[in-house]
C-alpha cells in the first residue's frame, strides 16, 4: 500500500482546546461554497479573537468524552459545572456547540435518559457496521470520523487527494505521523481501520507523474451508509437542509433511486424464486 504522508504547506501543530485535544468546530472555520470543495476562511480557529464560548464548548467536549469513555453517567450538575456560573446564561448556546461536534467528529448524540435527575448519555447515532470493526474495545466509535472523511470525499466529486483529506483532518487537530489522544497514530487508523476494512479505498491516479493519491468510498461504506445520509450530516453541520447544496442533493436522490431499484428488483426475484413449484422426488 503507497504511503500515506501529510502534505506540505499545512501546520505542524494546533492549540486544540484546553486538552490539547478535540478542538470544536464551528461554522466560522470551514464553509461551503461550491461542488469543489471546502474553503478556508481567514479566521485561524483558535485565534486570540475566538469568542470564550468556542473554548468553553471544547472544555465541554473533552468532559464528555472522558465519561463516555468511562461509561460513566452525566449528570446535569457535572455539566453547569464544568460550563461555570459566569458563562450560565450561554448554557444552551456552549451545549450546541459541543453537542454538534460531538455528533461530526464522532457520532455520537447528547440525550437526556433520565428526565427527573436530568441524566444524560452519548448515544451512538451511526453505528456503521455495528461499529466492531471501526473501535476498539473501551474506546470511542469512529464511524464519525469516518463519515467526516466519506463527507469531504463526496463533495470534491466522490474522489480526493490525499492532500485535501489531510487538510480537513488538520481542522480537528488530526496530523499525520502525530499521535492523537482520541484516535491514536492517524495513517495507522486510515490504513488498518479504513482502508483494510474496505470502508475506504486508497489508490494511485492512473498515469500521475509526479506520482498523486486519492480516496474514494471502500464497497463497505457503499452498503452501510449513502450519499444522502452524509449529505444529511453535513447539511445539519452547516446548519442548512440537504436541497440546499443542489448538485450534492441530485447526485444523492440518484443514488437513493438506484439502491431502491437493486433492492425491488432482487426482492422481485426472491418473490418469483419462492412462488416457483417446487420439483416432486421419487425415491
Amino acid at each position: 500500500m503507497p504511503p500515506l504522508p501529510a502534505p506540505t504547506g499545512l501546520p505542524l501543530n494546533t492549540k486544540a482546546g484546553l486538552s490539547g485535544c478535540t478542538p470544536v468546530i464551528t461554522l466560522t472555520s470551514y464553509s461551503v461554497v461550491s461542488r469543489e470543495g471546502l474553503t478556508r476562511r481567514t479566521q485561524d480557529l483558535w485565534s486570540p479573537r475566538i469568542d470564550l464560548l468556542t473554548r468553553k464548548a471544547s472544555m465541554l467536549v473533552d468532559f464528555l468524552l472522558e465519561k463516555y469513555t468511562k461509561k460513566e453517567p452525566i449528570s446535569q450538575h457535572a455539566l453547569l459545572k464544568v460550563v461555570g456560573s459566569k458563562y450560565r446564561q450561554h448554557i444552551p448556546e456552549i451545549l450546541r456547540r459541543a453537542s454538534k461536534h460531538m455528533e461530526l467528529v464522532f457520532g455520537l448524540e447528547l440525550t437526556e435518559v433520565n428526565h427527573s435527575r436530568n441524566i444524560y448519555a452519548l448515544i451512538n447515532k451511526l453505528n456503521l457496521g455495528g461499529d466492531e470493526g471501526l473501535s476498539d474495545e473501551g474506546s470511542l466509535p469512529k464511524s464519525g470520523f469516518l463519515m467526516v472523511l466519506l463527507g469531504i470525499i463526496f463533495m470534491k466529486g466522490n474522489r480526493a487527494t490525499r492532500e485535501e483529506i489531510w487538510e480537513f483532518l488538520s481542522m480537528l487537530g488530526v496530523y499525520a505521523g502525530r499521535r492523537h489522544c482520541i484516535f491514536g497514530e492517524p495513517r495507522r487508523l486510515i490504513t488498518k481501520d479504513l482502508v483494510q476494512k474496505e470502508y475506504l479505498n486508497y489508490h494511485r491516479v492512473p498515469n500521475s507523474d509526479p506520482p498523486r493519491y486519492e480516496f474514494l468510498w471502500g464497497p463497505r461504506a457503499c452498503v452501510e451508509t449513502s450519499k444522502m445520509k452524509v449529505l444529511e450530516a453535513l447539511a445539519k453541520f452547516h446548519g442548512r437542509v440537504p436541497s440546499s447544496f443542489p448538485d450534492l442533493y441530485d447526485e444523492a436522490l440518484r443514488d437513493q433511486a438506484e439502491r431502491a431499484g437493486l433492492r425491488g428488483a432482487a426482492g422481485a426475484r426472491s418473490k418469483a424464486e419462492a412462488s416457483a413449484p417446487s420439483r416432486v422426488q421419487f425415491w
